[in-house]
């Protein structure tokens, strides 16, 4: 069983979907978690569940947007549990969605925003912490849109995550060599509220289904398994890889 004990973890999007799967699964493992979302009261309950089974959690709400959130989310960290070891970079949106041709600049901009530069800011503040703790692991959701798959209407989403991509490769590059590793995660079509968005009638959701290889969408909690084996010791020779934990809907043709 793959065990995060004594390490902390900082997961952005942590209110629902896969980012309330991770922070589930990893306090079980034995990890400290430090959870980000923009509302206050389902991260609170989240703690409150999470503490219930004798976990450890803190709640820090903001905007993975602003620079000081990312900064507290790491002061967190490191002033309650001693230090940081993993971050989970995985808040994120659809975003505005039509046509290229179509799509406002300010809805691009917000997309990028969310989904790439708050990923940024996250990262930028988290390497110091892990540097100053020996090493660490950071994850990213990215998606198949966009790396091996596109998708019409979907412009700002897809270059926003596969943008996670390149940040990953980087930062393994530059940072591997005091210790950290920086990874992204590929999902497919999972059951969360942001994918309900896209599958809410039978015909589209039989759709996407159709899409992967295994005929299903994801449970968040099949997600969160990957990002728990990237943040473990058990994944500590990889780094810079693009995961696909996709149901085979980047191979399938059928």
């Amino acid at each position: 069983m793959t065990d995060l004990s004594g390490k902390t973890a900082i997961i952005t999007g942590a209110s629902s979907g896969i980012g309330r799967a991770a922070a589930v699964l990893f306090a079980k493992r034995g990890a400290n978690v430090v959870l980000s979302g923009r509302r206050e009261d389902a991260l609170q309950a989240l703690v409150t569940d999470i503490r219930s089974e004798s976990g450890r959690a803190e709640a820090v709400a903001g905007d993975t947007r602003d620079e000081c959130h990312a900064r507290d989310l790491v002061t967190c960290a490191v002033d309650t549990f001693g230090g940081l070891d993993i971050a989970f970079n995985n808040a994120g949106v659809l975003g505005e969605m039509g046509p290229a041709d179509a799509i406002s600049l300010d809805g691009w901009n917000d997309t990028l925003s969310i989904n790439l530069t708050g990923a940024f800011l996250g990262a930028k503040h988290q390497i110091p912490a892990m540097l100053a703790n020996g090493g660490g692991s950071l994850i990213f959701t990215s998606s198949f849109v966009g790396q091996t798959v596109g998708m019409p209407g979907m412009a700002a989403y897809a270059a926003s995550k596969a943008g996670l991509i390149g940040l990953a490769q980087v930062l393994a590059v530059e940072f591997g060599p005091r210790g950290i590793r920086a990874n992204a995660l590929l999902p497919g079509g999972t059951d969360t509220p942001m994918g309900e968005s896209v599958t809410d009638t039978p015909e589209s959701r039989a759709s996407v289904e159709h899409l992967h290889a295994l005929k299903r969408m994801a449970r968040p909690e099949e997600i969160a398994q990957s990002a728990l084996h990237l943040a473990s010791d058990a994944a500590s020779f990889i780094t810079g890889a693009s995961i696909h934990v996709d149901g085979g809907v980047s191979i399938c043709r059928t």
